[in-house]
């Protein structure tokens, strides 16, 4: 095709964002004429000059370190190191992605997907099929982010700042039993940045400043990080980041109402060290955001902020203490503002009203957690044991109010405590790793209309073998492990009339059965250094999983002109201009879950050459009560995702791609097969100044998560998106 033929052909918006690529890859391949480029297996030269401005930890000859302790595994494992499905984002995968927003920052992660509708400021995260009203516990700093609003689309409103996180450890599946109730899909871990993630050794004080501009949603992104260390035993860091996003377009050039927002984020940590064996993390984070729904009807302001104070002590050989002590208190509260009048029904008679511009309705929620455990390691004979034990409480204190007075009827007031404790044991004998737990869970739910409670004991047990002495590294492995959750507040005792179009019942449910989520899991684990080179590494770990979730809560439409249905017929409702329709909306154990599938991921780095690949294939039904077979809703599209990338001039310039092929499940007839293209790169010339280029959906492909799509309603993602950003340090 002529440059006349491309010209008329492209739209501005690509041909400004080509432009710019160009702009930002002749500003990254300006290195300087004398850098040397170094060979895999080659320390290059001063290697702490070009540590990145935030670094990730990476060995003496420039390789990502891939083996960084995660958090979720409480008892000192990697990843890698797992009988589970673990995954780790690191410092350095966060930097390459640029992200914005919480899927951005899970974006490649085996059967992780995040459903955001037009709302990218809210974020409900999806494992394995299995979402929303807690079955996936999404953690910051321990703290446990339960916020959740009833309505179509997005139930969760979770958001934290990439700019803000250190590392996300993600666990797939119930068989993080020591992480508390509810999480029969698995544990999201976020993990905030300390002190001395961002401090050089030899550093006292340290400053950056950070900015980036997005060409699609005409975005801003600045942010500011300081850190200071007193002594040994104290050091501070505090991070303030803005942004302030348009409506971005898709892939076809629509504008997508209602995608923009404005977020004022923010963290303080402090760590303490009292002794060499004790350590103290005091922190905040906190968030502001402001968006538009409703086709910019109404406006909502979120103010979220998460308190954490973690203290962790050990003996000299941590051996028979290493106790870990946590409190958390996160406070959300989200208030909707009507632009304009709104004609909607009376949620208690079902009369027609006018909800007049400037009404308010507001959510608040508190929670409030407690967490202790500690781990006794020791060895009997030939037999090593790591013996965890604790308990957790989690308390929930959800207020409400509506525009015509009292509490929202479909996110109804109330509070909900959930307590557990549990006994893990981890032996370990030459080829042989077998785990075993017990967890004991119970929970109280109280409103205006019904209260329950219940409890249940969840068993895991999981054997491990390395049976070739030939291959190293190389470990199988069988699970089996419970997961209990217990009813929200909304799914018991929701209430009211349907406000709009049509009017219906919804009907309370005090007599709902918690969840049991049953997965069996068999696995791989494979770890190699020196594979090739003396210095490369590489990671593999791949899992078959089936999870059977017994009693399955969901919403069910009722007849009323069926006896058995406990949907009443309104007569009162039978009246011109009420939209009156004879049903009834209740949450009901209707069904069990049937969830199987696979998931691989594989990293290789070589100091000068790293990529990887991950994979997921998820498929789920539901069985009624009466034996009827439907596809789960949540079941998110299976994907393949690869990344390749280079480090070159001393390791001042990386650079890749990354390519991902997603297949909407079966019955998503609204959304089809798609691939996106990214490319990023970044140039470091010095340790105190960073240049960061990234292009999202290259070919500005127009497609929809399927979690965001339904036969009505479509949300098409950001068509190609440019990101360029700059970061500046100081330090003495």
């Amino acid at each position: 095709m002529g440059q006349n033929a491309w010209e008329n052909s492209a739209t501005p918006r690509r041909r400004k964002a080509f432009l710019l690529t160009g702009a930002a890859a002749i500003a990254l391949m300006a290195a300087p004429a004398h850098a040397q480029e170094t060979t895999a297996g080659q320390q290059p030269a001063e290697t702490n000059q070009t540590a990145p401005v935030e670094q990730a930890a990476q060995n003496q000859n420039g390789t990502t370190v891939l083996d960084t302790i995660t958090v979720v595994s409480r008892t000192g494992e990697s990843a890698i190191g797992s009988m589970a499905s673990v995954s780790q984002v690191s410092g350095e995968q966060l930097e390459r992605r640029m992200a914005t927003t919480p899927q951005e920052v899970l974006f490649g992660v085996p059967g992780v997907t995040v459903q955001t509708d037009a709302k990218r400021a809210a974020s409900s995260v999806n494992i394995r099929g299995l979402q929303d009203f807690g079955r996936v516990a999404v953690i910051v700093d321990g703290a446990r982010q339960n916020f959740q609003r009833s309505g179509h689309g997005t139930q969760s409103l979770f958001f934290i700042d990439p700019a803000l996180i250190k590392q996300v450890d993600v666990i797939r599946g119930p068989v993080s039993n020591t992480y508390g109730s509810g999480a029969i899909g698995g544990v999201v871990f976020f993990e905030t940045k300390d002190a001395t993630d961002f401090l050089l050794d030899d550093e006292t004080y340290a400053g950056s400043l950070t900015g980036m501009y997005d060409t699609n949603a005409g975005g801003w992104t600045t942010s500011a990080t300081g850190a200071y260390k007193f002594n040994e035993a104290a050091d501070v860091i505090a991070n303030l980041v803005w942004r302030d996003y348009g409506d971005y377009e898709d892939g076809g050039g629509d504008r997508v109402v209602g995608t923009g927002f404005d977020v004022l984020s923010g963290m303080l940590k402090s760590t303490l060290r009292p002794t060499e064996n004790s350590e103290l993390k005091l922190g905040w984070v906190g968030t502001k955001e402001d968006w538009s729904e409703g086709a910019e009807t109404s406006d909502l302001d979120l103010d979220q902020n998460t308190f954490t104070a973690r203290y962790n002590v050990t003996d000299d050989e941590q051996s028979w203490l290493d106790l870990h002590v946590n409190f958390s208190y996160n406070k959300a509260d989200l208030n909707e503002t009507s632009n304009v009048a709104v004609n909607q029904f009376d949620p208690r008679t079902g009369r027609r009203i006018t909800i007049p511009a400037g009404a308010q309705t507001s959510w608040d929620i508190g929670t409030t957690g407690i967490d202790v455990w500690n781990t006794s390691r020791f060895e009997t004979g030939v037999v090593s044991h790591e013996l965890t034990y604790g308990g957790d409480w989690v308390s929930d204190d959800v207020t409400t109010a509506s525009p015509i007075g009292g509490s929202d009827f479909y996110t109804p007031s109330g509070k909900r405590t959930v307590w557990g404790a549990y006994i893990q044991e981890k032996m370990r004998y030459e080829w042989l790793e077998v785990v075993g737990a017990l967890r004991y869970d119970s929970y109280d739910l109280d409103g205006t209309t019904g209260d329950s409670s219940g409890n249940h004991l969840s068993p895991r047990l999981t054997i491990g073998v390395s049976p070739f002495q030939s291959l190293q590294g190389l470990q199988f492995y069988g699970t089996y492990a419970e997961g209990y959750r217990s009813p929200s507040i909304s799914e018991t005792l929701i209430t009211g009339l349907h406000p709009s179009g049509v009017t219906f019942p919804f009907l309370p449910n005090p007599n709902l059965k918690p969840e049991i989520g049953k997965t069996w899991e068999a696995g791989v684990n494979y770890s190699q250094d020196g594979l090739v080179w003396s210095d490369d590494t590489l990671r593999i770990k791949a899992a078959y999983f089936n999870n059977n979730v017994t009693d399955y809560i969901g919403g069910q439409q009722l007849s009323a002109f069926d006896p058995t249905s406990g949907c009443p017929l309104r007569p009162d409702l039978l009246r011109p201009g009420t939209g009156y329709i004879p049903i009834c909306f209740q949450y009901q154990n209707f069904a069990k879950a049937k969830i199987d599938g696979f998931e691989f991921e594989a990293f290789y780095d070589a100091g000068r050459y790293f990529g990887g690949v991950s994979a997921s294939i998820i498929d789920g039904y539901t069985i009624s009560n009466d034996g009827e077979r439907e596809d789960l809703l949540t079941v998110p599209a299976s994907q393949v995702t690869a990344q390749l990338g280079m480090r070159v001039l001393e390791n001042t310039l990386s650079f890749g791609g990354e390519v991902q092929y997603n297949a909407p499940p079966k019955g998503a007839t609204f959304a089809d097969d798609y691939t996106l293209v990214n490319l990023f790169a970044s140039y470091q010339p010095t340790k105190n100044f960073r240049l960061d280029f990234r292009a999202d959906n290259l070919f500005d492909v127009k497609y929809a998560n399927p979690l965001n799509a339904t036969t009505t309603s479509v949300i098409y993602e950001q068509g190609l998106t440019l990101k360029l950003g700059a970061t500046v340090r100081f330090g003495g």
